[in-house]
């Protein structure tokens, strides 16, 4: 189980936007779980706040926009990949500008930046989205196809045939490691030929050599050359690592691209998000034990079936192999009341605990009533627990829960929490 992770004190960054060209101070501030990244306009009335997340994105070109209103935020994909890659659930990001500062083109000032800030675990696990069916999405040569796999995985392929770069391939399995060493140094590219017509469109003002690799017709015009052979693509993952934090949680999947950019990962992002939306009501085991504080012989959620706004469905199956059974009513087992109302206690703590506000905290029970008994559960059941939330409040939660077996009802019961911090 990962805990979610912030930093450990302020730190500053001072540098100038690739595109607007204007100097920008940058400055990170730990944040409490669950707030996910923020970013801050200090420079605007009232500093306005955006948060990162995809249905936020105002523009695709030439970089990650993100917009509330009248606020701008403008290519933030570098930064969030440096907090996907070192991951980094929750921080405030405070601007003095609109634009994200450049650095040397990569990732890796970022990187630098979060480790000089040191980095926090917090009481929280982290919540993936975990990719359980394929899912792609394609426009003429482009594609983007989403794997189930057991971390990330990404396979990237760009061709450019009427340049020097031609073709470029890629695959790295990612983690704090390799993307620290294989991919935060990559930097942005781009072609000597459309220079000017990026220039007139208002784009580049702050872009040199020094922020990007300039490719002409004989090559690289940087004396330096790339930090790698296939540079580019490795920053086309970097970019795609970056626009994936806009998920607003990791993924574990493993994702094939092949000549996508910022746009067509917003496509696929977008799919993603409708995705996180529907399977956010279907918790298996490892999301509950991110969820409740509860393990075995004690653990008495299996699933969760439905989430809803007011509404929560569990499921436990009840096997001859519960360790109660062999001192409860030996030879007539039957599962003790006490650990039905736990087991209905238990369905409305992953609704409680699961909200943003609640993430750290614990459900203490606090009162118990009409509690009615209807008929014995025994091994080969499958207890159904529905919970109604009656009354939620900043410390305190009132809900109703009906235990059924067969669509008969077992047991049911009112229970009111408080919600007290870790």
């Amino acid at each position: 189980m990962q805990l979610q992770r912030t930093i450990k004190k302020v730190v500053f960054y001072k540098g100038t936007g690739l595109h607007l060209g204007r100097e920008v101070t940058l400055t990170l501030e730990s944040a409490p779980p669950g707030s996910g990244i923020v970013f801050v306009r200090e420079d605007l009335p009232g500093s306005p706040q955006i948060k990162a997340s995809v249905n936020k994105v105002v523009s695709n070109l030439r970089g990650t926009s993100l917009g509330e209103g009248k606020t701008r935020v403008r290519t933030v994909e570098h930064i969030l990949a440096a907090l996907a890659g070192l991951r980094i659930d929750n921080i405030n990001i405070k601007m003095n500008e609109e634009e994200v500062p450049a650095g040397d083109g990569s990732a890796l000032p970022f990187v630098k930046l979060i480790q000089e800030a040191g980095i926090v675990e917090q009481a929280t696990p982290r919540r993936f989205l975990i990719i359980k069916k394929p899912l792609w999405i394609e426009e003429e040569d482009r594609r983007l196809v989403v794997l189930p796999h057991d971390g990330l995985r990404i396979t990237y392929t760009v061709d450019f045939p009427h340049s020097p770069l031609k073709s470029q391939f890629a695959e790295f399995d990612i983690n704090e490691e390799v993307f620290t060493q294989e991919i935060a140094p990559s930097r942005t590219f781009g072609f000597m030929e459309e220079v000017e017509e990026l220039k007139e469109q208002g784009l580049v003002q702050g872009g040199s050599l020094q922020n990007a690799v300039v490719i002409g017709e004989e090559g690289i015009i940087n004396k330096e050359g790339l930090r790698f052979p296939n540079e580019p693509v490795r920053h086309k993952i970097l970019d795609l690592i970056g626009d994936l934090y806009l998920l607003g949680r990791p993924i574990q999947a493993h994702i094939m691209a092949v000549k996508s950019g910022h746009l067509f990962h917003v496509k696929l992002i977008q799919q993603l998000e409708e995705l996180k939306n529907k399977e956010g009501s279907f918790f298996d085991i490892n999301d509950i034990e991110r969820i409740l504080p509860h393990r075995y012989p004690f653990l008495l959620v299996d699933k969760i079936l439905e989430l809803g706004e007011r509404e929560i469905v569990g499921v436990k199956n009840i096997t001859v192999n519960e360790p109660y059974f062999s001192g409860h009513f030996p030879g007539h087992p039957v599962v003790p009341a006490a650990l039905i109302v736990e087991a209905m206690a238990q369905v409305a703590g992953v609704y409680l605990l699961n909200k943003s506000e609640n993430q750290g905290k614990l459900a203490y029970f606090a009162g118990i009533d009409k509690a009615r008994f209807r008929r014995p559960v025994v091994p080969g059941d499958q207890l159904i627990t529905r919970v109604k939330v009656l009354n939620l409040r900043k410390a305190t939660g009132r809900v109703q829960a009906t235990c059924t077996v067969e669509d008969k009802v077992v047991a049911e019961a009112e229970f009111l929490f408080s919600l007290v911090e870790r």
